[in-house]
């Protein structure tokens, strides 16, 4: 894999974090203080954080934690930049379960196996299987999960109830779109989806809809199928359902805008990642709180459409701050943590689908009650060997484990975007969509 060509790109959520060490002045000085500046994406998660990061200031004097948000594209860009060829910037980063078994073969990512197995405290077999089996490559551990999330539906039951409708367990896409114009009114949108550019935001959900429908960004021999009536159906259907129902200006919209409005009681319905339930029901930040329903993601021609994704932090091989790096991420990560979420933000605000423990601790058991078990079962029904109708070359849901993925879903993304804006067709939006995805799909033959 050259480094020059083959750049991989880091998920929505994601977190940087800057670790700048500064002997004090003068000969002979006896310590050093070390500043932690963590460059972040506005989630909850994460601002959680930051408030929280006095503990770990506290824990470790001497060490300094500031936090700086930015977008999430540009957060992106700088920091695969920065691994990629090695400039050592960053000293801790967020990696998705799409680029840790990558950057770890290709060597940009320390290895934490011994540090992890070392700390009996941090208890690494406590992490759940099938996260730490992504984050691993020949036996070599490269990240630890901050959190795992599959997609579900949420729903505002209140409103439901208000229209005299109801909802099953296990909802097809077609009963979804009806109740959403139904539901849809002047004071409410029926559903919000994400409609933002980009293959960690809009494709996220869009490529699950698609592969309900029975699509598939390749087939099994690489060649691409973005123009195939499957996919085509799958997109029309998505753009169709944010027109009639959907929110005002999607393209503007992904996780963090599509939350602000549900948890407002600006929309009925959401699509998205499960960790957002943790978030609805703390009754501090959401006006919705205990009125909530979560149910699997809706189906078309598939039993399970879900997507499996962790968070991951990992130490980038170029640290120059490798010890204090790795503090860090197992400060954030630990049992502890948990602990100090809960009992400081409350229990529904603790990381999910991180450890197994999380699911035996009494008070998130309550607390989480609405949505944790669904979570757990929807993250081990889903299947990333073939989320779709056919067999796929590759592990993965709702991205292609190939470097050139970023590339080709960030590009395919404006153009349906375009589509959802009015400014194209689906059909032209997708016949040049497919030129792109083919040009990457040759260079896997």
């Amino acid at each position: 894999m050259l480094v020059k060509k083959r750049l991989l790109i880091l998920g929505a959520g994601l977190v940087v974090t800057t670790l700048a060490l500064s002997g004090c002045a003068g000969a002979g000085a006896k310590s050093q203080s070390v500043t932690l500046t963590l460059a972040t994406v506005n989630n909850p998660q994460m601002k959680d954080m930051e408030q929280l990061k006095g503990t770990f200031e506290k824990e470790n004097p001497g060490i300094k934690v500031n936090f700086v948000q930015m977008e999430e594209g540009d957060l992106r860009a700088a920091v695969t930049a920065d691994v990629a060829s090695g400039a050592g910037q960053y000293d801790v980063v967020t990696v998705g379960a799409y680029e840790v078994p990558q950057w770890g073969a290709q060597g940009w990512l320390k290895d934490l196996t011994s540090t992890l197995k070392n700390d009996k405290s941090y208890d690494v077999g406590d992490i759940l299987p099938p996260v730490r089996d992504a984050l691993s490559v020949d036996g070599k551990q490269y990240a630890v999960p901050f959190y795992g999330e599959s997609s579900i539906l949420m729903y505002n039951k209140e409103m439901f109830a208000n229209a005299g409708l109801t909802i099953s367990d296990h909802p097809t896409w077609q009963e979804v779109a009806a109740d959403a114009k139904i539901l849809n009114t002047a004071d409410h949108a029926g559903i919000c989806l994400r409609g933002k550019p980009g293959w960690g935001d809009l494709f996220a959900p869009l490529t699950t809809v698609v592969q309900t429908f029975g699509g598939a960004w390749y087939d099994s021999k690489w060649k691409a199928q973005v123009n195939s009536p499957a996919f085509v159906e799958g997109v029309n259907f998505y753009v169709d359902l944010l027109k009639t129902a959907g929110e005002k200006d999607p393209v503007s919209n992904s996780f963090t805008e599509c939350l602000n409005q549900l948890s407002a009681g600006k929309v009925a319905m959401w699509y998205d990642a499960s960790v957002a339930a943790s978030i609805l029901e703390d009754p501090k930040t959401s006006k919705v709180a205990g009125k909530m329903g979560y149910v699997h993601a809706p189906v078309y021609k598939t039993k399970e459409s879900g997507w499996l994704w962790s968070w991951n932090l990992a130490v980038p091989k170029t640290s120059k701050n490798a010890d204090a790096a790795e503090k860090f991420v197992k400060w954030a990560t630990s049992k502890d943590y948990q602990q100090l979420v809960g009992k400081t933000l409350g229990w529904t605000r603790v990381p999910p689908g991180a450890r197994t423990s999380t699911y035996s601790i009494p008070e998130y058991k309550e607390a989480a009650k609405a949505f944790a078990p669904i979570t757990l079962d929807v993250m081990n029904s889903v299947n990333p060997k073939q989320p779709g109708l056919k067999p796929q070359p590759w592990v993965g849901i709702q991205y292609v484990t190939i470097p050139e993925f970023q590339d080709v879903g960030n590009q395919v993304a404006q153009l349906v975007a375009d589509a959802i804006a009015g400014r194209t067709t689906v059909k032209e939006a997708l016949d040049k969509g497919q030129v792109i995805a083919q040009a990457a799909g040759d260079k896997q033959k």
